[in-house]
């Protein structure tokens, strides 16, 4: 198989490039290599930006492929671009979609490739919505053999997955935990998420390439493993060796009296009860599974961290807002009270 990534190290393809990098595959990434350290020996590079289509025109011209993936489209126009680069050049297009286009809120928690597309509080779901409709258009009217793939929260060794951060990664929200400070968790902690370690999306997405069954469909690939929040939090601080101090808040709250988009990623994602029947991509897929526990994952991600200072990046306005936030509260709850 040859096959093109456009972007490939990133958290959901570098897993996938690594796997592919074992088997009988001519695996070429096209960014701008920035990253050629995540890079597996054997992959081939194609350096260019990839917004610079006539550039990337010329570095093609003499290529095709068995598959072409992108994985850092988020608009339409991308995917525009994207079907004059590689119309007459691959045998099926693989697009990353997201889970977090499906319908919000859920009439049913239970998530399948039929649930309705729609996300009223997030540009960012809704953008994948429209990418995805233009490939299916390109698909009903001209052929273009597309492959949609909806990842729901993918995580690796290199960053803690949660619900409330700061714009500088996940953690800050480790830190307080070791120093044995209150951590906000939203909502109640009640409602159910669905965490993949990018490994196991790995399997499931490597099965889809080449697979003629794919074409023309889209897909979601996680993890069968339902948890609540407050089992994250609480296997996070376990994987610390510390003791969770929890404070739960609205996530309408937090969206109100917070500059991050809350309102998307918590309103139009994590605060909803999600459970994703993979049922079609075991049918497409039958050696799928997803065998990393969220636990067993959690505490090679934590290890890793705590090995690599420089993952470790601070961010002191979100800790400060942090504290404003819960003193807020008790302060609310002593005024209440009298």
């Amino acid at each position: 198989m040859k096959a093109l990534f456009i972007g490939g190290t990133g958290t959901i393809s570098s897993a996938i490039t690594r796997q592919l990098a074992e088997r009988d595959c001519e695996l070429y990434v096209l960014n701008r290599g920035n990253r050629g350290e995540r890079l597996p020996e054997g992959v081939k590079t194609i350096q260019a930006d990839i917004n610079d289509e006539e550039r990337v025109a010329e570095l093609i011209a003499d290529m095709k492929f068995d598959v072409v993936a992108d994985f850092i489209a988020f608009v339409p126009s991308q995917l525009e671009r994207d079907y004059r680069l590689f119309r007459d050049k691959t045998k099926q297009f693989i697009f990353i979609s997201s889970a977090s286009a499906y319908q919000t809120p859920l009439s049913d928690y239970r998530i399948t490739e039929g649930t309705p597309l729609s996300n009223p509080c997030w540009e960012y779901s809704r953008n994948k919505i429209a990418c995805e409709e233009y490939l299916i258009k390109q698909y009903r009217e001209h052929g273009f053999p597309i492959t949609i793939v909806r990842p729901s929260h993918t995580y690796d060794e290199r960053s803690i997955p949660l619900g409330v951060h700061g714009r500088k990664g996940t953690w800050q929200v480790a830190k307080r935990m070791l120093e044995n400070k209150p951590v906000i968790i939203h909502g109640d902690g009640t409602s159910l998420w669905t965490m993949t370690h990018n490994s196991d999306f790995a399997k499931g997405f490597i099965g889809l390439m080449g697979n003629i069954h794919a074409i023309g469909e889209a897909v979601h690939i996680t993890s069968d493993e339902s948890v609540t929040w407050n089992q994250i939090y609480e296997i996070i601080a376990d994987a610390l060796g510390v003791k969770l101090n929890a404070v739960h808040v609205s996530s309408s709250f937090l969206d109100a009296c917070s500059t991050e988009d809350y309102r998307g990623g918590l309103l139009g994602d994590k605060a909803n009860t999600v459970v994703f029947d993979n049922s079609k991509l075991k049918r497409l897929v039958p050696e799928f599974a997803a065998t990393i526990r969220l636990d067993q994952g959690m505490k090679q991600t934590i290890e890793h961290i705590l090995a690599h200072p420089e993952l470790q990046t601070e961010d002191p306005e979100f800790d400060a807002w942090c504290d404003r936030v819960i003193g807020a509260l008790d302060d609310a709850a002593k005024a209440i009270r009298g």
